[in-house]
């Protein structure tokens, strides 16, 4: 994360490692039509669970109801661009964001609309919560660029603990006018996943490329928990401007950019190692 690696050729990508805090939704889902109706008690017919962790991309949540549902692939990709989602106006129809993790119940009456239709409703009922909306107006954002802020602190974190450090790093860096440099951006824009970022990398004509673009990216870039919701809206005080991930569960904040050069130069050490 910025100006982190220039004489290596490599940047460290600082991504959370595999906490998934999945909401259990028990409710039946049975579509009929365009009406989603929520069943109280199984009336008969095996159930499944469809597992949506928290950090997903659309792309991830797309694939994963395909499969549940056993229906061809990009089945759900084009009934979510058809479904007439409750999305906010400035999604502009792209459901990114606003597909809730959680864990959902899946029948053989379950249609990839009516699931996409309960994940965005669940996206709303969180997000739309009196208190959510206060926060964002706190830091100067909107709830959908709340929800942006969320699903960068989602993919940057190491652990839920770093989350509000992460979020502060992004507020203090659009306050100075600096651009983000998240890889996790430039990642979501090169449709990967990886620990490291070239300097090729960071010339990507995208506007999720943060390293040449100023300001937030132009959609979430994947769907985030209630806790990296929690973090956007409200970030713990700090003057941090870098982090990087050293070693897994060893995140290292600081405003000062030689610290920074300094902490970048252990982590490539430890990638070392590790490759050995």
């Amino acid at each position: 994360m910025t100006e982190s690696t220039r004489g290596s050729g490599t940047r460290p990508r600082l991504t959370r490692r595999g906490r998934l805090l999945l909401g259990l939704l028990a409710l039946l889902l049975v579509v009929g039509g365009a009406v989603l109706v929520l069943v109280l008690r199984e009336t008969g017919g095996k159930v499944k669970s469809l597992v949506v962790p928290e950090g997903w991309r659309a792309g991830q949540v797309y694939a994963a109801v395909d499969k549940s549902l056993g229906v061809a692939a990009g089945t759900t990709r084009k009934a979510a661009s058809e479904a007439g989602l409750a999305l906010p106006a400035d999604a502009r129809g792209n459901p990114e964001g606003y597909l809730f993790p959680a864990t959902y119940p899946v029948t053989g009456k379950t249609t990839p609309r009516g699931l996409l239709a309960y994940m965005v409703d669940t996206a709303n009922q969180r997000f739309g919560k009196d208190h959510i909306g206060a926060g964002a107006r706190r830091q100067g954002m909107t709830v959908y660029q709340a929800v942006v802020v969320a699903s960068i602190v989602q993919a940057e974190a190491d652990t839920a603990a770093d989350m509000g450090k992460v979020s502060r790093v992004v507020y203090n860096r659009l306050a100075k006018g600096m651009p983000l440099q998240m890889d996790s951006t430039l990642n979501y824009a090169l449709n990967r996943s990886t620990l490291t970022t070239t300097h090729a990398d960071t010339r990507t004509d995208s506007p999720y490329n943060t390293y040449e673009r100023g300001g937030l990216p132009p959609t979430p870039i994947g769907n985030p928990g209630q806790q990296a919701l929690n973090a956007a809206i409200a970030p713990p005080p700090g003057d941090w401007l870098y982090f990087v991930t050293v070693a897994p569960g060893d995140t290292r904040f600081t405003a000062d950019y030689a610290e920074q050069q300094r902490n970048v130069r252990e982590f490539n050490q430890n990638q070392g190692k590790g490759a050995r």
